[in-house]
């Protein structure tokens, strides 16, 4: 009994004791956490330009085994990914990936839209305040003052009070400006002027001596010199059309589009040829290595990032087409080419110490000419003839020329100042315009984005463009096309932008430190892209995030 007293006036002094010791009361806590939280060294986003989801099963049989089938076989997939806004274009694609918003929060709606107040058009990452450095071309001339939210690597700057490096890497300059965000140390782009690897005064005044010497081995020159023929021989090829056919666009210079191309006889003063081959993806994962181990990422006491975009394949889907032999190619060259950039991961960080995921921007959609001919519904909106026509019934109407500026983003954009100044009706003026674009053949709905919650359109198609639609850059109408049909002025190769499957599901693998190996069906959107990877961090979410952790991906 005397042994209990003892032990209840020993508990009863230890907070004394703590308060002696401790004057200005912060609370002693018994189990306090004294490092922090476990996180892997690097963090690399892979974002392939223009990727259906369809594209990881396609050519898996041709795959080998380190690249994408290395991504299925140690990561973790998420199969019914899909894009929760359109317009679905690249700087979207790019910015809701790493933002875990959308286009209606993030300001970027579009790769080119107007401002709605002055009738401007704005470039996604346009800035003339920076300039160009490592070249004398206007290329440089690129920020990512446009944003107006922060990315994943912007809070993982902010989380390590801006010890993480964070660094961007793409072909075009808003895939690698807008993933590596306000506060990376570094986003680079390619110079089709110069065939070097540029950046702006917005992160530096001069290049890195890596980035010189890297520059300085011409590697863009020798790329293009050696010319494109395929990879294995011409007849095994078995999931794309005849090499010689209507559907797909021709090299300058050619007489038709069919291997070998000879991209040696195409610099003529510009190295921009090598975009349309899959040597754009190499050596953008050339430059990758080099910025991996230069900069020494994922060797620091912080979690670094590097933001990867790999743009040939959006040129060459571009040119010829989902169904071509040029997009299988170049899809199993890459698949060589991520393999042996893991390698290098494995080699210089080590293989369970850095996170990987792979996505899309958006996808793409079939030729029209191709699905015709296979007897399956689709056409071509012939938007430039339909806005001429539209122009010229609204100034009948309201006695002013030019009324709309453009269908940028199968929006309406109008002339908002000259409108102004015209006192026309607006209401009446969407109205008029609405009713004439529900009349073209090819369009499904023509929508007042302000009255898109009373518009009868099923609820997902709603929701897509309620949260692309920006008030100070979109315009004032979506046009939503029949499924198959696309806005185009040619009929080779092909397109995206729009709400269907083929432009909206997209690949979503995860891999490495961190994550499980499984895959999921359940649906998963762009958005939580982010915030997986925020939990995955234990870092807060960017700013203007919709998204959810995907938790089935995460190890416990």
């Amino acid at each position: 009994m005397k042994y209990f007293k003892y032990l209840i006036c020993a508990v009863a002094l230890v907070p004394m004791m703590a308060s002696a010791q401790n004057p200005t009361k912060t609370p002693v806590l018994t189990s306090q956490i004294t490092s922090s939280p476990a996180r892997p060294k690097l963090v690399v986003g892979i974002v392939i330009d223009q990727m259906r989801w369809d594209y990881l099963y396609r050519y898996a049989n041709r795959y080998g085994t380190g690249g994408f089938n290395r991504l299925l076989k140690e990561g973790f997939t998420c199969e019914n990914t899909q894009i929760p806004y359109v317009p679905t274009v690249t700087a979207a694609g790019h910015t809701g990936i790493y933002t875990g918003s959308v286009p209606s929060l993030t300001g970027i709606a579009g790769n080119d839209f107007i401002i709605q107040a002055t009738g401007e058009p704005l470039y996604c990452t346009e800035d003339h305040s920076v300039k160009t450095v490592g070249s004398t071309s206007k290329a440089g001339e690129m920020s990512p003052n446009n944003l107006k939210v922060t990315t994943i690597t912007d809070e993982l700057k902010l989380a390590t009070n801006f010890r993480s490096k964070v660094i961007g890497i793409a072909l075009k300059d808003r895939g690698g400006i807008l993933p590596a965000g306000h506060a990376a140390n570094a986003a680079y782009w390619f110079d089709d002027a110069g065939g070097n690897w540029i950046t702006s005064t917005y992160y530096m005044n001069q290049l890195p001596t890596w980035v010189n010497n890297f520059n300085n081995q011409k590697l863009a020159e020798k790329y293009i010199k050696q010319n494109w023929n395929t990879l294995y021989p011409l007849n095994t090829y078995v999931q794309s059309t005849a090499d010689d056919n209507a559907y797909e666009g021709k090299m300058k210079g050619e007489t038709a589009p069919i291997f070998p191309h000879e991209t040696s006889k195409m610099m003529n003063g510009s190295f921009g040829i090598i975009r349309n081959t899959p040597f754009g993806n190499s050596i953008t994962l050339d430059f990758a290595k080099d910025a991996l181990i230069n900069e020494k990422l994922g060797k620091g006491n912080q979690t670094d990032f590097l933001a990867i975009s790999l743009s040939s394949t959006d040129y060459v889907g571009h040119q010829y087409g989902v169904n071509a032999i040029e997009t299988e190619d170049t899809y199993l060259r890459l698949d060589k080419d991520l393999a042996k950039f893991f390698n290098t991961l494995d080699a210089t960080v080590g293989k369970g110490n850095y996170t990987v995921f792979l996505s899309a921007d958006h996808g793409a959609a079939h030729n029209p000419g191709f699905l015709n001919d296979h007897k399956i519904p689709a056409g071509l909106w012939n938007g430039k003839e339909i806005l001429k026509n539209l122009n010229a019934l609204l100034a009948q109407k309201f006695g002013q020329e030019n009324l709309i500026l453009n269908f940028e983003n199968y929006q309406v954009n109008f002339n908002n100042p000259l409108i102004e100044k015209s006192n026309i009706n607006m209401e009446e003026l969407k109205a008029f315009c609405i009713d004439y674009l529900k009349k073209q053949e090819g369009v499904a709905h023509a929508i007042d984005m302000e009255k898109t919650s009373i518009a009868s359109l099923p609820d997902a198609l709603k929701t897509r463009v309620i949260n692309g639609y920006n008030r100070e850059r979109s315009g004032a109408i979506q046009i939503l096309l029949d499924p198959a049909w696309f806005q185009g002025y040619g009929k080779t190769g092909t397109t995206h932008g729009t709400w269907n499957p083929y432009d909206t599901h997209i690949p979503l693998v995860f891999m490495g430190w961190g994550i499980k190996h499984g895959s999921l069906n359940r649906p998963t959107s762009m958005a939580d892209i982010a915030p997986t990877i925020a939990a995955l961090l234990h870092i807060q979410e960017p700013n203007g995030n919709i998204g959810e952790p995907i938790e089935e991906v995460l190890k416990k």
